[in-house]
């Protein structure tokens, strides 16, 4: 079997690639067809035992009753092959309103409860683990001014000690779908375990939290931002919005 898309065939004889819906630096994503159905499909880099890690916690989720896409075996049973995972795809519009932005709220605090204890994502770090290392997967402090580097570090600090959890890690609109009945994730690419109001800096303040804690936790997303991202103009831009009292 060959690698790339020719691993989509480990899906079955009539699986197909029908339309491509992102292709950035990390992965290519497309629509594809796998049995008859729409699905999407995602080529990457990540070693095996990432991949392991985010579809353990897609079934794990999908268990606990929190919506998620699904992955979807091979015809031999393995959950991706060759940095290709195929998941289901998942119908619904992108949150819009302050009642939208309220459930999604609620859906991401249950996520952190269902998964308080949760491992570390292979090869990653949390905002607390960059207190004391350098590098975690897309994150590389040295490449960034060393001034940047103490404001994220300080921002960062502010959360420490916390309880950690899983958080998906970017809940834009783009990575939520609606329906009248669930609020569905997608896009796990992100995810990891770390402190849990991290993923709660929502349109309209949807988590509801207070002006202090708004302001801790919207200086530590920045500052997340702008580490993962560095260097380019929005990294610079969220970096700039991190303060260094």
């Amino acid at each position: 079997m060959g690698v790339g898309w020719d691993a989509l065939a480990r899906w079955g004889d009539d699986a197909e690639r029908v339309e491509r819906m992102t292709d950035g630096v990390a992965n290519e994503v497309w629509l594809v067809r796998v049995g008859g159905r729409r699905a999407v499909a995602r080529l990457g880099s990540r070693s095996d035992a990432d991949l392991a890690w985010e579809t353990d916690l897609m079934r794990a989720l999908d268990r606990a009753g929190v919506s998620v896409p699904l992955p979807i075996p091979t015809t031999d049973g393995r959950w991706f092959a060759h940095g290709l995972t195929v998941m289901t795809y998942v119908e619904g519009e992108p949150p819009e309103t302050d009642a939208d932005w309220r459930r999604v709220a609620a859906t991401l605090s249950e996520l952190h409860a269902r998964t308080a204890g949760w491992p570390q994502r292979p090869g990653w770090r949390s905002s607390s683990d960059l207190l004391h290392h350098d590098t975690g997967t897309k994150i590389d402090l040295t490449a960034m001014p060393a001034d940047g580097v103490a404001r994220c570090r300080a921002a960062w600090a502010r959360l420490a000690g916390r309880p950690t959890c899983v958080v998906h890690g970017d809940p834009n609109p783009g990575n939520i779908r609606l329906t009248d009945d669930r609020v569905a994730l997608l896009d796990w690419d992100e995810s990891r375990v770390d402190v849990p109001a991290l993923d709660l800096v929502l349109p309209h303040n949807a988590a509801d939290l207070d002006e202090v804690e708004l302001d801790l936790v919207s200086q530590a997303s920045a500052a997340w931002e702008a580490a993962v991202c560095w260097d380019d103009a929005y990294a610079r831009r969220r970096l700039a919005e991190v303060r260094g009292d």
